[in-house]
């Protein structure tokens, strides 16, 4: 079964147009998490004091780096609704939408892949309808073509954690936990907070079993690509003893 990408880019108001068009240099690339929608924007020209209000009048700005070399922030914003939106219409179409969105003077870049190439045909009739549209390409993909990060939203990676078992996470991946050999153990690391080591054992282990749950269903996708078991004895073959 083939599937068929395509890349264009289009024209229309939007708050990112008169930005992109202002700064010719600047490149925001866009995503969509649950409930927000995150900005990453960077120049390599020195801003403008200008530029900086601009960007600020964004939304909440969570990462903010200038220097001679340029500029790099991340904002976030609520995302109220995606009602009648672009992305919407990818749905309606049966397209895939590969994040982010990219800006640049005045166009907005998108990439879609799709099962069917009268999908991607409709998406881009419709389109033109509306809104300058460029076409950049059109490929038929393999299967085995399909970008992984299409298959794994980073939201569903993490859904159903709480905050304590996000922070057990990240405090074991920062210390070394996962590393071989550990670069530190249990003890150490509920040292670093207020709870019992059993309680942060806990959390810790909760964390872990609903990642791995989560991200099952994507390990099943990605391993369905894949031709054989790495880990299946091929009986006429040697035996090698790696740890890979």
């Amino acid at each position: 079964m083939s599937l068929y990408q395509a890349s264009f880019r289009v024209r229309h108001e939007c708050p990112y147009r008169d930005l992109s068009e202002r700064y010719p240099d600047l490149t925001i690339r866009e995503w969509y998490l649950s409930e927000c929608q995150v900005l990453e924007i960077t120049s390599a020209d020195t801003p403008t004091e200008q530029l900086l209000e601009d960007i600020r009048d964004l939304g909440t700005v969570l990462h903010e780096s200038v220097d001679d070399a340029g500029v790099h922030v991340v904002t976030q914003s609520c995302l109220c609704s995606l009602e009648g939106s672009i992305i919407e219409r990818f749905e309606d179409h049966a397209c895939l939408y590969q994040p982010p969105t990219v800006h640049q003077q005045g166009w907005e870049h998108y990439t879609v892949i799709a099962f069917d190439e009268g999908d991607v045909r409709s998406l881009l009739t419709e389109l033109d309808a509306d809104r300058d549209i460029e076409v950049l390409s059109k490929t038929a993909l393999s299967e085995q073509q399909v970008p992984h990060s299409m298959l794994t939203p980073v939201d569903q990676l993490f859904e159903g954690l709480t905050d304590r078992q996000l922070a057990a996470l990240q405090l074991a991946l920062e210390n070394g936990y996962y590393e071989q050999p550990r670069k530190t153990s249990l003890r150490d690391l509920a040292a670093q907070t207020s709870v019992a080591r059993s309680t942060f054992e806990e959390h810790l282990r909760k964390a872990e079993n609903k990642l791995l749950t989560n991200a099952g269903q994507f390990l099943r996708l990605l391993t369905a690509m894949s031709s054989g078991n790495p880990l299946q004895v091929d009986r006429d073959a040697p035996a090698v003893d790696t740890a890979d």
